[in-house]
């Protein structure tokens, strides 16, 4: 049988798009508002990365979306979350709240500590179908699952007690210490994101810095090992 090495695609981190608005610095993965680059508008379902750090005090007041699940995930501060569906949430590192937009919502996200940043992924992804009914679901680890090496945080049938998304992905959540590493299978078909948030990391023998992402579309055994530092990133599974 011959075995074929899967085909991985980087997406470096200082060719994202960036803006600094002062109390908003941010890079974007994917052509996202004043960002527009035709080379990079999404990978399969996945249609927005974006790396926020806001200042003490600032934040995103209230607007609208409609047919994008959206989803935050707390690196590091707080996220107070309020939403039109009556949701009021402050979500802490580790956490993910995921909004289903659907047919239309609106909601706002602030930095609610008065002396630290927060730093936040937020990320859409497109549904399955449009105009669904809005609906809020979120992700906290349980103890037993705080420093796991990989844990499934976001699924379309919620299994495991990860949040529910309406679009055939799971997400996991990786973290490592130097030296561990985990493995994926990614079925034929399917698409595999790595979204890295801190530490060097190897995927395969592809090397990866904070803040890069790395693609591949071959089905095929992956395998993510922390290289020197205390790794966290964010796996997507997507149809």
């Amino acid at each position: 049988m011959t075995t074929t090495t899967p085909q991985i695609t980087v997406r470096k981190s200082a060719e994202r798009g960036h803006a600094d608005h002062g109390w908003l610095n941010t890079y974007h993965t994917f052509s996202f508002a004043h960002y527009y680059d035709p080379a990079h508008m999404g990978f399969r379902s996945l249609r927005v990365i974006n790396q926020d750090k806001v200042a003490s005090g600032a934040g995103f007041p209230t607007h609208p979306h409609d047919n994008m699940e959206i989803f935050s995930y707390v690196v590091e501060g707080a996220i107070a979350h309020k939403d039109s569906m009556g949701n009021g949430r402050t979500l802490k590192p580790g956490e993910i709240q995921l909004m289903s937009a659907g047919s239309g919502v609106t909601h706002s996200e602030f930095n609610p500590l008065e002396d630290t940043p927060l730093h936040l992924l937020q990320i859409w992804i497109r549904p399955e179908k449009a105009n669904l009914t809005p609906s809020y679901t979120e992700w906290k680890p349980t103890p037993e699952l705080e420093d796991k090496a990989k844990v499934l945080v976001i699924s379309e049938d919620g299994r495991d007690n990860s949040a529910t998304i309406h679009q055939d992905a799971s997400i996991f959540r990786i973290r490592l210490q130097p030296g561990e590493s985990v493995s994926h299978e990614l079925d034929k078909g399917r698409g595999l994101w790595l979204q890295v948030i801190k530490g060097n990391t190897r995927l395969n023998d592809t090397e990866l810095a904070p803040g890069d992402g790395a693609s591949s579309e071959s089905e095929g055994s992956y395998e993510i090992a922390a290289i020197d530092e205390p790794v966290e990133a964010l796996l997507f599974d997507l149809k």
